[in-house]
């Protein structure tokens, strides 16, 4: 068709082409030669060149001996934590003697700077404080403590009820025991690496055991087989301890009666059995690692292992040197955190 002012055929009209269409064929004229180079080397290195290929041998080499001074500083940082974890122990020492009521604390030592609240805080502790007492009325609960109280009772308790992954372990059946835990102390140890938890309990009606341990054995060596897989000291291995249990106090067990009929004669028996309980006290009693490291283990084995490595991990790492702020639910994550509609449609955080 013919322009009508110029007398020249009108330019043809181009279609719309969209910006992803563009980087295709980008990718193709220009990216799409070094994927298809990327890809033949993943498939085939052997097609490189020999010169290139040396010079990547060399590189290797070069990042194995990084991946060797990587283990010697992790190395170096576990005995540094060593070497402060002795001034550490003086401070839990005295963290648990106020918990368990041995010291009472002066005026100076209680004198914390928490007076400079803002008014948005000072308005949420009221409003957690008033849910606090509405919920205690509603579940008919009472607590005994008041300003006679001594220590800071179930105060290992409320850390475990705060934490998810240490809630998730808690059963009904063991909070009366857990609220004989006095202390968890952390013991490092350098030949093999690795540490132990001790869990210290008063005296109580379910078991003899004053001090229960975790132990857990670290390894910071680069694989042989897979030596740049290598991202720093990591749990391979634990052992528990032996709960010596009063007479029917047992929660990590339960006893069944089924009654059996014989097929022929008509009898009827009663027969008992034992079965595993969930309770927090099977902590105690984790899967054997397999000596041989060449013996795989089953799914159901590693994973039960690989969450045990990731609790006694974190009561390591956060729960211990942080304990009180656990305690209040300051340390607590964004997500340990429900929120609630008032009466007037505000939200109450639920927690201290």
């Amino acid at each position: 068709m013919a322009d009508p002012e110029k007398g020249a055929p009108a330019p043809a009209m181009e279609e719309d082409i969209d910006e992803e269409d563009v980087e295709d064929v980008e990718d193709e004229e220009g990216g799409g030669e070094r994927k298809e180079l990327v890809d033949k080397l993943m498939k085939d290195p052997q097609s490189l060149p020999v010169a290139v290929k040396r010079r990547i041998k060399a590189l290797k080499k070069l990042q194995l001996q990084y991946t060797d001074l990587e283990a010697a500083f992790y190395k170096e940082v576990h005995a540094l934590e060593v070497k402060y974890d002795k001034m550490h122990q003086a401070l839990y020492e005295k963290r648990r003697h106020v918990v368990t009521s041995e010291y009472e604390p002066n005026d100076e030592e209680c004198d914390f700077p928490s007076d400079d609240e803002t008014d948005d805080e000072k308005n949420l502790c009221k409003d957690m404080d008033e849910k606090a007492k509405i919920d205690e009325k509603d579940e008919n609960k009472v607590h005994d403590f008041d300003e006679n109280t001594k220590g800071i009772p179930e105060f290992w308790l409320t850390i475990f009820k705060n934490v998810d992954l240490l809630a998730e372990m808690v059963q009904d059946y063991d909070e009366p025991i857990l609220k004989h835990l006095i202390d968890i102390q952390l013991k490092f140890h350098d030949e093999p690496m690795g540490f132990t938890l001790e869990f210290h309990f008063s005296e109580n009606e379910y078991f003899t055991n004053k001090v229960l341990t975790k132990y857990y054995e670290m390894k910071c060596v680069p694989d042989k087989d897979d030596p740049f897989g290598f991202e720093g000291p990591e749990i391979f291995k634990c052992k528990g301890c032996t709960l010596d249990w009063k007479k029917g106090k047992n929660v990590t067990v339960k006893t069944i009666k089924k009654k059996q009929k014989h097929k022929s004669r008509g009898a009827v028996r009663t027969i008992t059995k034992t079965l595993q309980n969930d309770s927090f006290f099977n902590f105690f009693n984790p899967p054997p690692v397999p000596e041989d490291p060449n013996e795989e283990m089953d799914e159901d084995t590693q994973a039960l292992l690989t969450a045990d490595f990731e609790i006694g991990h974190y009561i390591r790492e956060r729960i211990i040197p942080r304990a009180v702020l656990f305690y209040t639910g300051e340390a607590l994550d964004d997500e340990d955190f429900e929120e609630e509609e008032g009466e007037e449609g505000e939200n109450i955080l639920i927690g201290y």
